[in-house]
């Protein structure tokens, strides 16, 4: 592991062209490679694109193996790159919603792109929050945590602590960077349509947004064509959110999600099992 982080670590001194070419090319033969990677993404993506043809499903399918696998070289200019170069890199539209960030509670939405990281880069103007994941290696731990906290405080949570943590931090103005687009079972979920398909879908969003009266600001970044960097889009706060009714709150963010999808569709993480989890007496999707 040390030495694949001291091979990422030379990564940052390439121009951003060179190392998004070999991101690509990496991704190229990793579509190949990883069959059952290759597997999940058409499934989802005959799911939910059925009007493509299956030579377009199989181009987005490619293209999503090649920003993938860039988002995981690029991940070095994040850690390791001078700031002015980052600032450079990344551009932000409108611009960052600060004085909205700093006025109360604020829930960042922020669907899983391949791009993410950058948008949890450009969205740290001020002290956040948001969940973790502990790695079982220490080094990679350690490097991870670092990238988070390169930028300035962060609250870090796992899912076993539960929401109390994080309704404590967004009442103490702490914006929360949240991802919940998952498959995480059926726990403190519903089956909401994504794509047309009944997803078990986290209720989570809504239901804190209601519980500290946070403002939802989603924030989707994406690639800039030509390896010229990173386009993060910070979008209005969502208005009369989330409301009474939890399924339509959750129906609003999974519809935002799928509008988005379908603008960057090579994109969005289609190598996760969006629909593993069935409602009773569905069979798999994915078998």
């Amino acid at each position: 592991m040390r030495l694949l982080i001291a091979l990422l670590w030379l990564l940052h001194w390439l121009p951003l062209p060179i190392l998004g070419r070999i991101g690509n090319a990496v991704g190229w033969l990793m579509y190949y490679a990883i069959p059952k990677r290759r597997k999940i993404a058409l499934t989802n993506l005959r799911l939910c694109m059925p009007e493509l043809s299956e030579a377009e499903r199989v181009d987005i399918a490619k293209r999503h193996f090649m920003g993938y696998s860039r988002s995981i070289l690029e991940r070095s200019l994040l850690w390791w790159a001078p700031i002015p170069r980052l600032r450079r890199l990344i551009h932000i539209e409108p611009a960052v919603p600060q004085a909205e960030m700093e006025s109360g509670p604020t829930i960042l939405l922020c669907p899983h792109f391949v791009c993410l990281d950058v948008a949890g880069v450009a969205a740290r103007v001020v002290p956040v929050s948001t969940i973790y994941s502990p790695q079982k290696n220490k080094a990679f731990d350690d490097l991870l945590r670092y990238g988070r906290e390169r930028f300035g405080p962060v609250r870090l949570f796992t899912r076993e602590d539960g929401v109390k943590p994080i309704l404590r931090a967004l009442r103490d103005g702490l914006p929360y960077f949240m991802l919940p687009d998952m498959d995480f079972g059926e726990k403190d979920a519903s089956f909401i349509p994504f794509f047309g398909i009944p997803a078990a879908t986290l209720t989570a969003l809504g239901r804190l947004s209601a519980a500290t009266g946070a403002k939802v600001i989603p924030v989707i970044a994406t690639f800039l064509p030509n390896y010229k960097g990173y386009r993060v889009v910070f979008y209005p706060a969502w208005e009369d959110y989330p409301g009474k009714d939890m399924i339509a709150a959750t129906q609003r963010m999974n519809d935002f999600i799928e509008a988005r999808v379908r603008e960057h569709p090579a994109e969005y993480f289609w190598t996760h099992k969006r629909f593993k989890t069935r409602p009773p007496g569905e069979p798999s999707l994915y078998e």
